[in-house]
């Protein structure tokens, strides 16, 4: 074999591994589950009063769910899915928007965000633990978002709470 042709298949080689690394294709068919049941509190169930609640839709990815802020006993926040699903892919995390929507990408890079993290899963009931100055007054969105390709996966605008609705 004629050196070229060792060095052409090299550089394919290395091309088609840090392509495949890149758009990690494989996770279009693969599902994370998780099932986080939600916090208790000394042994017995949490006292959580939701605040925030909403429907999770498609944007750009299969996305559906509800997300809900509780207020839990001890004064802090948590950003609850319940029956969420999403497509899987490289580098997804979960952002807090400021803004009333997360319809596109543009709103929320320009309305601004907070990143709670890489998401535990792409289906299935999670938990995110706000930071203790999040404005939930401000944050009144949720947003699946691929940073690597800079898209909004599904998003929820989220509404005051009905109690009797949400349990």
């Amino acid at each position: 074999m004629k050196t070229r042709t060792k060095i052409a298949i090299a550089v394919v080689a290395v091309l088609v591994v840090g392509l495949w690394y890149w758009f990690r294709p494989d996770r279009l068919f693969s599902n994370v589950r998780v099932d986080e049941a939600m916090p208790a509190a000394g042994g017995a169930a949490a006292v959580a009063q939701p605040l925030e609640s909403g429907t999770f839709y498609t944007i750009l990815h299969p996305t559906s769910g509800t997300a809900t802020i509780y207020k839990m006993a001890d004064g802090t926040h948590m950003l609850r899915f319940t029956n969420f699903d999403t497509s899987n892919g490289p580098d997804v995390h979960v952002y807090m928007v400021a803004a009333d929507d997360a319809k596109d990408a543009a709103t929320v890079e320009r309305a601004g965000f907070v990143d709670l993290g890489v998401i535990k899963g792409n289906v299935g009931d999670q938990d995110y633990i706000l930071p203790g100055d999040l404005d939930v007054a401000k944050y009144r969105a949720v947003s699946i978002w691929c940073k690597r390709f800079s898209v909004n996966f599904g998003a929820a605008a989220l509404k005051p709470a009905q109690v009797s609705g949400l349990e």
